[in-house]
């Protein structure tokens, strides 16, 4: 086990490194820069001056060179400064970072529960009327875009109701528990209705599988309710490979955040990358794009790791 442990990680690692290059050559290759900004802001700058600042911020070297000095700086803890937020990018994404982990983890606790309990319900009778209900909302889940329902749900309650606010804005303010919670509560169900129709669908197709089994004929042949049969024998036994799904998907999870964020103007991980490449910020967008790219890498690793776990002959092949 420790042996192919190892081995994902240095897998995940030269992913890092590889990914961490694309980036930076695919944001350095972007048009304009954080001078030609700054020039926008002040036109009377000399050409001396603009070519000055080139040079202060290493754009009027090659990439590679470029990219040789920020991984330099990055393995010693230094990514560099947002020219948009004039801080250091760390100082910037932290907060984002809570604010976006607030939100996923809302949205787990959500539909974890919620999809097994739609899943099992689907699968007591397949074919029949609440299948075909619940089917039908996990279909709509996965195909309808995430951005498409925050808009109509923005218009609905927020627009044509008012009941609910629009914007995520108070989260990062300091505003009372009760005012955060009302204002996450449309970006929260909208990732929770784009998350839980996969795992309706997964649940679902487990729990009929299971409901065949052997040892679930045993235990009704016991004489066991049937609710005792779902949640103790057969939803029991079909959630274990359920771990790596779950892991699989929170890397789909994150990527779905950042385009809720950036509609409902949550302060997060989202819209703080939106912001950076809008505005140009190399760095801040540069690692916000990479830390985006770890999480769903260990997410990954995560879902290999329990499945060798949960499997040990994962490891012996």
């Amino acid at each position: 086990m420790f042996r192919y442990s190892m081995s994902r990680l240095l897998q995940a690692v030269i992913v890092v490194f590889v990914m961490s290059l694309l980036l930076f050559v695919l944001i350095g290759l972007m048009p304009g820069d954080p001078v030609e900004n700054m020039l926008e802001g002040n036109p009377s700058l000399t050409p001396d001056a603009i070519a000055q600042m080139r040079s202060l911020y290493g754009i009027d070297q090659p990439l590679y060179v470029r990219y040789g000095h920020w991984l330099s700086s990055a393995l010693h803890g230094d990514f560099g400064y947002s020219s948009v937020y004039f801080r250091p990018v760390l100082d910037v994404l932290g907060p984002a970072v809570i604010q976006t982990a607030k939100l996923l983890l809302a949205t787990q606790i959500i539909s974890i529960p919620l999809a097994m309990l739609l899943g099992a319900l689907a699968a007591r009778k397949p074919g029949g009327g609440t299948d075909s209900l619940i089917s039908l909302f996990a279909f709509a889940s996965i195909s309808l875009p995430g951005f498409w329902t925050s808009l109509i749900l923005i218009i609905v309650f927020a627009v044509k109701l008012g009941w609910l606010p629009a914007s995520g804005t108070p989260l990062l303010s300091g505003a009372p528990v009760s005012e955060q919670l009302v204002h996450m509560i449309l970006p929260v169900t909208v990732l929770t209705f784009f998350h839980v129709g996969p795992l309706v669908r997964y649940v679902r197709a487990s729990m009929i599988e299971t409901l065949n089994s052997d040892f679930v004929r045993t235990a009704r042949a016991k004489g066991l309710s049937e609710a005792a049969v779902v949640v103790r024998h057969a939803l029991r036994n079909a959630l274990i490979p359920m771990v790596t799904v779950l892991a699989l998907g929170f890397g789909s999870l994150f990527s779905g955040a950042l385009v809720v964020e950036t509609i409902f103007g949550m302060l997060g991980m989202g819209k703080v990358i939106y912001d950076a490449i809008s505005n140009i910020d190399f760095n801040l967008a540069l690692v916000g794009l990479l830390l985006a790219t770890i999480v769903t890498l260990l997410s990954s690793l995560l879902a290999d790791l329990a499945y060798a776990w949960l499997d040990p002959r994962i490891v012996l092949k």
